[in-house]
């Protein structure tokens, strides 16, 4: 199993529509191959920056989503409501 800790910074006034467009992408990913479970957090110290934390069987798994173009055209609104380009961690249990 790996982890993947996608960072977001959502531009001021849009958490609400960002976060509508989160669960619906994250409504997709449960239906690909390999996704185990997801979990999404709000920075206590900077109320816009989000943490989403996803569990998948293995690396091929989050990499088929990860290009898929289900994805690709779910998380085409983001673009216009974050203030910088999303960060991908990949990690792996010790």
């Amino acid at each position: 199993m790996i982890k993947v800790m996608i960072e977001r910074v959502i531009a001021e006034g849009l958490e609400q529509p960002y976060e509508e467009v989160a669960r619906q992408v994250l409504q997709k990913a449960i239906q690909s191959p390999g996704f185990i479970s997801g979990e999404s957090y709000r920075d206590l110290e900077r109320p816009n920056h989000r943490v989403v934390v996803v569990t998948w069987l293995n690396r091929h798994s989050w990499e088929r989503w990860e290009n898929s173009p289900e994805r690709q055209e779910s998380i085409g609104p983001f673009s216009a409501m974050l203030q910088e380009q999303e960060k991908i961690t990949l990690l792996e249990p010790l």
